[in-house]
């Protein structure tokens, strides 16, 4: 089992000790610095810390120096933006401070998604993400797309103020089995369940698995308005995508 000594960023680990207060949640992050090469940790604090220009020049001497594009993505910047999501789920970190993470993630994804498209990597899976009908907020909807993309998922961003017909011509254009909705407002709340229901009139609720998020919406709200997966920040959005395209992949090739 790996310790907090194994990582050698003093700034990773403080911060792993000060705002990580789950036992369980603490050992997986921990794992998964461990595994990370002080270079990639390094990048990791940048993204923690805000410091864009910081994660610009550490994530371009990575890549010219020879470490692959996969694993400064995954072990610098998504390893990095994992105690962000934490930080600000947990109420130590507020809009301002995410949107200065956020930008440091954007600065190295800038470097790293060329050489993804050069490489031709088939994306993990493809999702539709918008904001519900009559909600203008995208704060935790970008944050989520950030880390859906960082994550190798393909991601169809339909802004806000997104109705159902919106969606339901989204996933007929682009096919995709996940469609992931937001909301910030209780009052717009029940526009994801209106959207459900409209992917039922159209006969297309088997096609598709739904994921729910936003500061207001609870998992027994998710559940209630018959939703696939719920997640309350952009880290559990990422992995209820992984576990909805496995369970569309499993469905897709049954006889």
């Amino acid at each position: 089992m790996a310790k907090i000594t194994d990582i050698t960023n003093q700034f990773v680990r403080d911060q792993i000790e000060q705002f990580i207060d789950s036992e369980v949640e603490q050992q997986h992050i921990i794992q998964l610095y461990a595994q990370a090469t002080p270079d990639m940790q390094d990048i990791a604090a940048g993204i923690i810390d805000g410091q864009h220009k910081t994660v610009d020049c550490l994530t371009r001497a990575a890549l010219d120096g020879g470490t692959a594009a996969l694993d400064v993505m995954d072990n610098g910047l998504i390893a990095g933006m994992a105690i962000v999501g934490i930080k600000f789920r947990d109420n130590f970190i507020f809009v301002p401070e995410v949107l200065a993470c956020a930008r440091a993630m954007k600065a190295g994804m800038a470097h790293i998604e060329p050489i993804l498209s050069e490489s031709g990597i088939e994306p993990v899976g493809k999702v539709i993400m918008g904001t519900v009908r009559g909600d203008l907020h995208d704060i935790g909807k970008n944050l989520c797309i950030m880390m859906l993309r960082g994550s190798g998922f393909a991601v169809v961003d339909l802004g806000v103020d997104t109705s159902p017909n919106d969606f339901i011509a989204a996933v007929e254009e682009y096919q995709a089995p996940v469609v992931g909705m937001s909301a910030l407002l209780t009052t717009t709340m029940p526009n994801m369940g209106k959207t459900i229901e409209a992917f039922i009139d159209a006969d297309m609720r088997d096609d598709v698995h739904f994921m729910v998020g936003g500061a207001p919406v609870t998992r027994d709200f998710a559940d209630e308005m018959g939703a696939d997966g719920y997640g309350d920040s952009a880290i559990e959005c990422v992995e209820v995508a992984k576990q909805l395209i496995g369970v569309k992949t499993e469905r897709r090739t049954e006889p």
